[in-house]
């Protein structure tokens, strides 16, 4: 399915965590691990730091370090083979290294959920443009995520060994396995005195390699959406990972310590810190491979191929390959991990819901709208009138997308508008009818309401004309879509996280259509005949469109399967005649009068429900 993405930590979480990992190893396996990687880069300086660790490379680096790989592998590559083209390759990449460092210090400065938000929001939408892959990568598969318990009695053996067996789903604790081991083995067999300087530096950078894409998955691990299961439709796989991951969730490690964790956007230092200490179990044994204190001939029944390309492609591959290698190596950092939820059933922890997937609803509003005049060519004065909308809904989530800030909402709605009388009347005198009605200058009246919401890439209704896209390139039409509901190419229509809610210009992005006159009931209105004292009564049909402006809604609340909420809509448009005649008086020989298109603005409160299916 499109749109299915859910990944943990962010470029500088996974970053800072691989960087604790490095500043706290003791001096012997730090002066190795200095000295694999001089090794290792060589012909590479200029892309790559001298020193493993750059604590200070400021808002625009120009060079990336060790660190810096751990979130680039899985979220801004595919394999470590990938990974290596772009480190080494691509203008992109730095682009990426320095959106990200204005993400980490952004987050560092955030002070509450709402600039949070705005922070992943505004890195997102940035990320989504120079990184043309970023929203899609991965789609395929829950590489990043833990596979659920079935059992509530199952122990950590049992647990690993449905996670590494062969065919199992691709799953981070598979994944962080699988590429860990084939970095030890590449780090040991870099040893090889037959290698050439330059063979053996090639083994070490993809041995890192490697190693970048296992500590990626293991830190993954330990983000709170990625423990709580992924079972469940895509909707409530998404909505589970968000809200755990902003949350928190406390857990239980194999080993029995229990820890809170959190997700994306909101590590706390001392998190961290202690996630640090495990990822650097993980490259020591590296670092004692490369030095042969770790025996791979020893621990593996057969040797690992000595090439440098890997077939696992974790934006394409949906299981794991068999390694069939001692994994005692792994255990002291695999029983260090959480505990996983249970699947869906008694026990599982309680599912949310994102706003994404197909579903259907209802809708209500409450609408109070100024207006320029009446219908009549002399009708001038400016009254208000109310409404009542009650709608049937049919659409396409895909809110949340990249972040809870997008805003990818499709729906079809219809239903019946109910509209009060104008205040302003339809002459000064009221013509006799003063305190009635019908003496409105635009009387009570009702209406067939149909209202389309879609968001757009360029120009309003791009991506209906694009459709065709769907069967001849179906990743250009996804990426198009994922822009437009994060506010388009240009994002004029990006939603602005506050602490209040979120505010967003609608402009183009929806309109409601209401077809006044139409059907056996008719409507009826007066208009002074000019110069005189009498009047006609016309019966009109009219069309009304209404284009909101600006939007705000507060912060939505998680459910397990339902949606519903408040929006407020700043909202204009015209009402446009489009038929009438006279009925009074009957047979008159008087010229109907043209009518005039009415103008509004105003506000609609609107209440939303909506069941995902």
């Amino acid at each position: 399915m499109l749109f299915n993405n859910a990944y943990s930590w962010v470029y500088p979480e996974h970053r800072k965590i691989s960087l604790y990992s490095i500043l706290q190893m003791n001096s012997a396996y730090r002066l190795q691990l200095d000295e694999l990687w001089t090794k290792a880069i060589m012909g590479n300086e200029s892309r790559l730091t001298s020193s493993i660790v750059n604590q200070s490379h400021g808002l625009s680096p120009q060079q990336l370090d060790f660190p810096s790989w751990s979130g680039i592998a899985g979220d801004h590559s595919c394999s470590p083979q990938n990974l290596l083209s772009i480190v080494n390759n691509s203008n992109w990449i730095l682009k990426v290294a320095s959106i990200t460092a204005h993400l980490e210090k952004d987050l560092n400065a955030a002070n509450s959920n709402s600039k949070i938000s705005a922070a992943l929001h505004n890195s997102d939408m940035r990320l989504q443009r120079v990184d043309q892959e970023y929203s899609s990568r991965a789609s395929a598969n829950y590489a990043h995520f833990l596979l659920t318990r079935q059992k509530v009695d199952s122990d950590a053996a049992t647990y690993f060994e449905s996670c590494l067996k062969e065919g199992a789903p691709v799953n981070a604790i598979g994944l962080f396995t699988y590429y860990h081991f084939i970095a030890l083995n590449k780090a040991f067999k870099a040893r090889d005195p037959q290698l050439s300087k330059e063979e053996q530096s090639a083994l070490l950078l993809s041995a890192f390699a490697n190693e970048a894409f296992a500590e990626h998955f293991l830190q993954d691990v330990f983000a709170a959406g990625h423990i709580a299961g992924i079972w469940g439709s895509a909707s409530v796989r998404k909505g589970t990972h968000d809200y755990y991951n902003e949350k928190g969730l406390e857990v239980a490690k194999w080993n029995g310590e229990r820890m809170i964790v959190t997700g994306d956007g909101y590590l706390k230092e001392v998190e961290a810190q202690k996630l640090g200490e495990i990822i650097r179990i993980s490259l020591e044994q590296m670092i004692d491979a490369a030095f042969g204190k770790l025996n791979m001939q020893e621990k593996n029944n057969h040797a690992l191929s000595n090439k440098i390309e890997e077939d696992l492609s974790i934006c394409t591959s949906t299981t794991i390959q068999l390694l069939n290698a001692d994994i005692s190596i792994v255990q002291p950092i695999l029983i260090q991990t959480p505990v996983p939820g249970l699947s869906s059933g008694l026990g599982a922890l309680p599912r949310t819901n994102a706003e994404i997937g197909l579903f259907i609803g209802i809708s209500s509003s409450l609408n109070l709208h100024t207006i320029n005049g009446g219908f009549g060519k002399d009708q001038t004065d400016k009254g208000v009138v109310g409404g009542l909308e009650a709608n049937f809904r049919i659409g396409y989530g895909l809110e949340g997308v990249l972040n809870q800030s997008g805003d990818g909402l499709f729906f079809l709605q219809f239903g019946w508008t109910q509209n009060s009388a104008s205040t302003n009347r339809f002459a000064e005198d009221g013509g006799g009818f003063a305190n009635s009605t019908i003496g409105a200058a635009i009387p009570g009246r009702g209406a067939y309401n149909i209202r389309l919401r879609m968001p757009f890439y360029i120009l309003p209704g791009d991506l209906i004309l694009a459709a065709p896209l769907l069967l001849f390139a179906p990743k250009t039409y996804q990426k198009m879509a994922v822009n437009a509901g994060n506010g388009g190419l240009i994002p004029w229509q990006s939603a602005i996280s506050t602490s209040v809610g979120r505010f967003q210009f609608m402009l183009g992005r929806e309109v409601g259509v209401s077809l006044f006159g139409i059907g056996k009931t008719k409507d009826n209105l007066i208009l002074p005949i000019q110069n005189t004292s009498n009047s006609l009564l016309l019966e009109y049909s009219s069309i009304k469109f209404d284009f909101p402006i600006i939007e705000y809604r507060p912060y939505r609340f998680y459910s397990a399967q339902q949606s519903s909420s408040f929006i407020f809509q700043l909202t204009g448009g015209f009402d446009n005649p489009i038929k009438s005649k006279i009925v009074l008086p009957e047979n008159s020989t008087i010229p109907t009068p043209p009518l005039k298109t009415v103008w509004h603005i105003g506000l609609r409160m609107v209440f939303n429900w909506r069941n995902y299916l």
